[in-house]
């Protein structure tokens, strides 16, 4: 690891005024040490931003406002998530180790870079780490990349559990500029798809940072489910993962949600099959359809084609999950 400066700041305005080119922000340092120490990331200087950002988590206005600097631990113990957006908590507990979830925050889970292999071995092409490279994965060991969304710039997928919870529950993401002005970021609008410019995660812009994480106001606290299907059963990202969210009046499915890790560059809806379910009674007839649709057309990776299968199940599982498994209601 390059010797760095390290500087910690007090407010969000002194860091924003006080960040360099070559400087980066941390907070709970679990994957931004790992990149220095893998010579990835190699900033002259890290100014600690852990005590200088909310860590709140609080009813506001017709939704919850999280601070980014919560600890991932803290969203599965908080009464107000646990007992109005539980499909959060769920999400959280299927990510990481409890040591990794009592440091990690949420502004760093939002902003964590891709866990593909040939982004971390220097040696191969990766467009992610070095602009116009070229991509390792493509044609290369495809297993964990990508089914959707994806192209020849780069076929890895976003790591994140909680962010698939988030973009099921319709999150925006508040953040502040150097100007000190606050704005908000749509959840899906939040997280990039490769494109031209595969080395772009997200489109928080330059010299700006995440305050809080906004959940609307919702129906989904009693019918809900996480579903992640990984190698094995800790510590490991997802092969594929589903948050799935059910709301019923009357025997009938008049709201549902749908999104998935593991499959795309970031979080991704099924907006067709969560449509599908809207008026209907449950049943595993109907949550197969909702699964058919889910992956018509998918397109997959000579090494991954095993994806498609697998998603098709884990959302009927999810969805079927959302209504017989007690320990997904509260």
């Amino acid at each position: 690891m390059r010797p760095f400066a390290f500087q910690k700041m007090n407010n969000a305005a002194e860091a924003l005024k006080d960040k360099k080119a070559e400087a980066q922000f941390i907070a709970g340092g679990t994957n931004l040490v790992d990149l220095m120490k893998k010579h990835i990331a190699q900033p002259e200087a890290l100014l600690d931003v852990s005590s200088a950002l909310p860590k709140d988590i609080a009813v506001s206005g017709r939704g919850l406002l999280i601070g980014v600097m919560a600890r991932n631990t803290d969203l599965t113990l908080n009464k107000d998530i646990l007992a109005r957006y539980p499909l959060v908590a769920r999400a959280v507990l299927a990510g990481a180790s409890p040591q990794i979830r009592n440091m990690a925050s949420v502004g760093g889970n939002l902003l964590q870079r891709t866990r593909c292999p040939y982004f971390y071995d220097v040696s191969t092409p990766c467009n992610k780490r070095k602009p116009n490279s070229g991509c390792g994965a493509l044609h290369g060991a495809e297993r964990m990349s990508a089914i959707v969304g994806y192209n020849a710039q780069c076929v890895t997928v976003h790591p994140s559990d909680l962010c698939v919870a988030l973009a099921a529950l319709d999150a925006e993401v508040k953040i502040m500029t150097r100007e000190k002005k606050e704005k908000s970021i749509s959840f899906r609008d939040f997280h990039k798809l490769p494109e031209a410019t595969p080395w772009k995660d997200n489109t928080l812009p330059e010299n700006a940072l995440i305050t809080h994480v906004y959940i609307p106001e919702n129906p989904f606290h009693q019918h809900f489910a996480y579903l992640k299907l990984r190698d094995r059963t800790s510590y490991a990202f997802a092969l594929v993962s589903v948050a799935a969210a059910l709301h019923l009046e009357n025997g009938k499915i008049t709201a549902a949600r749908l999104a998935s890790g593991g499959v795309a560059h970031k979080p991704w809806r099924w907006y067709e099959a969560e449509e599908f379910l809207k008026g209907k009674a449950p049943s595993a007839e109907v949550f197969a359809g909702a699964a058919e649709r889910v992956v018509k057309g998918i397109k997959p990776l000579a090494g991954n084609a095993f994806k498609v299968p697998m998603l098709k199940g884990a959302v009927e599982t999810a969805l079927e999950n959302c209504i017989t498994q007690e320990s997904y209601k509260q």
